[in-house]
């Protein structure tokens, strides 16, 4: 039977587990999480494994990066389930605070990030959320102290600003983008997924199959604006309402035209029914 991983839910707990790992000089790698964990996650973790001693896993539902119409409430949260699967992975610590141990009475800082956190993309549809994540990810990183931490590149925009992030506060972590886990059709791993109907769910790979053609045509060399224009109309004919579908610079995420101007990360983000989905792809 797979070893429980060991839980801590306020910092002094957290920091009297990882002490002893950090006083026989061991590696830690974070992989953080607002759990309701599939694949992807777990991934995650076994990548983790690789490159450090010791494993520490976060899962908060951060409630700062949800504006009041978004789906705070109802996220699924599935902690019991996620140890078990956390024990399977190997990993070492779960890190769940509550939100009061993460933000207690009178806390009043915050991060304002800009730069990647401010290009046009998700910031343009959820002005709040890089404000949200910067902080709490900040914080993960005090906390934990982490030598290596690692996200997934479904969110694409989310890792350049955590990345900058730990590079403008010289934060002695290095952060690490593993590539997208995926379904057989091609549908990017989401705890959102679930909230698919079968309808939904059952044209919901439309965002991969435009992502991966729009790449190849303009790797061949035609324009981006009109291959972009025509993968928006092919994801609003499946049903979708498209927030975006851009070419940017694939570590500043500067719109970009072509190839010759840097290398190129397609971006997308639609909604159908009630369920928001991400994707993106390097050109």
């Amino acid at each position: 039977m797979p070893r429980r991983p060991i839980i801590a839910r306020t910092v002094p707990v957290l920091r009297k587990t990882l002490s002893p790992f950090r006083r026989k000089g061991e590696r830690i790698a974070l992989v953080p999480t607002m759990g309701a964990l599939h694949q992807g996650h777990l991934t995650l973790v076994k990548e983790a494994r690789k490159r450090a001693d010791r494993v520490v896993v976060s899962i908060f539902v951060n409630p700062t990066q949800f504006a009041p119409n978004e789906d705070f409430g109802s996220y699924p949260r599935t902690f019991d389930t996620d140890v078990k699967a956390l024990a399977e992975a190997k990993a070492d610590v779960v890190w769940a605070p509550t939100p009061q141990a993460m933000y207690p009475e009178g806390f009043a800082t915050r991060i304002a990030p800009e730069g990647a956190a401010l290009t046009g993309l998700e910031d343009k549809f959820r002005p709040h959320f890089f404000g949200g994540v910067a902080t709490v990810v900040a914080k993960l990183f005090t906390q934990v102290q982490p030598d290596v931490a690692l996200f997934g590149q479904k969110d694409y925009q989310q890792l350049q600003v955590v990345t900058q992030m730990a590079k403008d506060l010289d934060l002695a972590v290095k952060v690490v983008g593993i590539p997208t886990v995926r379904e057989k059709d091609g549908l990017a791993l989401s705890s959102r997924n679930a909230y698919l109907s079968a309808a939904e769910r059952a044209v919901a790979p439309v965002l991969a199959r435009v992502l991966k053609a729009a790449a190849q045509r303009i790797k061949q060399g035609e324009p981006s604006e009109m291959v972009l224009e025509e993968g928006r109309a092919e994801i609003a004919r499946a049903g979708f309402a498209v927030d975006y579908l851009e070419a940017r610079h694939a570590v500043t995420l500067a719109p970009i035209a072509s190839l010759k101007d840097g290398p190129i990360r397609l971006l997308v983000a639609a909604k159908i029914g009630k369920t928001r989905l991400i994707d993106n792809l390097g050109v």
